[in-house]
């Protein structure tokens, strides 16, 4: 999608993130792995792991509900519930239906959106289509996953992840604010490069996949930062091409947090200065579809996100799937 017919905007944003801390020096403990390589490729430092009571609902619904807070809004208020997650509570139902009960926001549609890393990027753009058409005014987009669960914590792999949650309501905008442009792609031919392989219809759970560890993520780490660095800046100068902006027009990015490796190439192929590069996967490391919306969050109510100002959001996930978005920040509710 290039253009929107009624303007959308952000009128609120929220955020949460479990108390359980993982420093790297507690993995060196657990699995063989180095604080000094971790900090320098990734730039992560620790990670929040959820309780054994907290699901990604939990998680979901409190960051959702401090953006409903955020917006002035109240949750009868919202119309759609659109929650992105690689790590549903259940199969069935829907996360987004288990956290609309725990919000009480009875008056909303709510469903699911699988693009893991690129989730909430994909929710957006969901929510504004239903209100750039008219069929609904208030759009609470979550980010939740609780990777913790997914990850073999006897694998070196165990770094990369964290839990947390992200929320944002998306409303109706005058015609100077708003989201700009949405740029999103898909290539399924790097389904194998980040896959969880047994849990679904084509490898049911059973002895032998769990035996196996097959209910844990997989990751080429190398396949990934290959690719982050070559379609970020691909979604990137499309976007700037759809709106006619240039990368000088950019005053933050608001990228899903990946690497600070893959982050940092990215910032120099399309000449962004890195200091406009937002990022937090030191403290809570790669939260998938929780990433966007937590700094979002941290940006927003930190003053560091100014009215007027455009913000370039960016991701890359399992799938493959990627893209970019430009808003024009208004602070309006």
């Amino acid at each position: 999608m290039k253009q929107l017919v009624r303007k959308v905007k952000i009128i609120g944003t929220g955020s949460y993130v479990p108390e359980k801390v993982y420093t790297n020096k507690y993995l060196e403990t657990i699995v063989d792995t180095n604080d000094q390589w971790i900090q320098e490729k990734l730039g992560i430092r620790e990670r929040r792991i959820a309780a054994k009571n907290e699901a990604t609902s939990d998680l979901a619904w409190r960051a959702g509900y401090n953006a409903i807070l955020d917006s002035g809004l109240s949750k009868d208020d919202i119309d759609l519930i659109i929650i992105a997650t690689a790590t549903p509570d259940r199969l069935a139902p829907s996360t987004a239906a288990i956290t609309q009960d725990k919000l009480q926001a009875y008056n909303s549609v709510a469903f699911d959106i699988s693009a893991v890393c690129s989730g909430f990027l994909y929710g957006m753009s969901v929510a504004a289509q239903f209100i750039a058409s008219g069929v609904y005014d208030n759009v609470l987009v979550i980010g939740a996953d609780t990777f913790s669960r997914i990850t073999d914590w006897t694998r070196r792999d165990c770094v990369f992840f964290g839990d947390g949650a992200g929320a944002a309501v998306l409303s109706s905008a005058n015609v100077n604010e708003g989201f700009i442009a949405f740029r999103l792609y898909t290539d399924g031919r790097g389904k194998w490069n980040y896959t969880i392989p047994a849990g679904g219809s084509e490898m049911p759970c059973s002895h032998e996949t769990l035996d196996k560890g097959l209910h844990y993520f997989q990751m080429d780490g190398q396949a990934v930062y290959e690719t982050g660095t070559h379609v970020l800046p691909k979604a990137i100068f499309q976007v700037l091409s759809d709106t006619g902006l240039s990368i000088d027009d950019i005053d933050l990015m608001v990228p899903h947090q990946p690497s600070i490796s893959i982050l940092k190439e990215t910032a120099r192929i399309i000449n962004l200065p890195f200091e406009k590069v937002m990022t937090n996967m030191d403290r809570y490391a790669n939260t998938s579809g929780g990433t966007i919306p937590l700094i979002l969050d941290e940006a927003n109510k930190t003053g560091k996100i100014k009215y007027g100002s455009n913000i370039l959001f960016a991701s890359v996930g399992s799938g493959w799937t990627y893209g970019a978005a430009i808003i024009k920040w208004s602070n309006g509710k």
